[in-house]
């Protein structure tokens, strides 16, 4: 089975050229049940004064966490994606609609960058997440505690 292209989860970038993209690019361990389902990703951060590159790896949970703070995210709130294994990713939504990203990996770099994104920067962001959930479903069931079974509806 061949592996889809990847997909922007998340992409913002203002007339600077300051951008910051989550792009999925994969399952980390296709057709082992315990891997099957998170998703290898790749935080891009570019600036005048930075671009790296931090791996990420993205559970069903951080998916459906990252849809919900994504729908709640008002002035003055936060969403955000990763942090428990490693680089993280928050979006702080300003009055004026800019956004101040901070990205953090706690073992090598912490940056902040100030965006001013689309209007409909949301909408298009769900978008996206749908597009990674058509492009890698969730193919897994936890049974029980550290107990997996392929799902009825799976395709592979």
């Amino acid at each position: 089975m061949t592996e889809p292209g990847a997909v922007d989860l998340i992409h913002l970038e203002d007339p600077d050229g300051d951008r910051c993209t989550v792009r999925v690019t994969g399952r980390s361990e296709p057709g082992v049940p315990t891997g099957h389902d998170i998703l290898r990703a790749e935080i891009s951060v570019h600036a005048d004064f930075v671009d790296a590159r931090l791996k990420l790896h993205l559970s069903q949970r951080d998916l459906d966490a990252w849809q919900q703070e994504l729908t709640g995210l008002a002035p003055g709130a936060d969403a955000s994606i990763g942090g428990d294994r490693g680089p993280s990713l928050t979006l702080h939504l300003h009055e004026d609609r800019s956004l101040a990203v901070t990205i953090h990996d706690p073992d090598r770099l912490s940056a902040l960058l100030w965006i001013r994104p689309q209007e409909n920067w949301t909408d298009e962001h769900h978008d996206r997440l749908d597009r990674v959930r058509r492009t890698w479903p969730s193919e897994v069931l936890e049974t029980a505690p550290r107990t997996y079974q392929w799902r009825p509806t799976r395709q592979g």
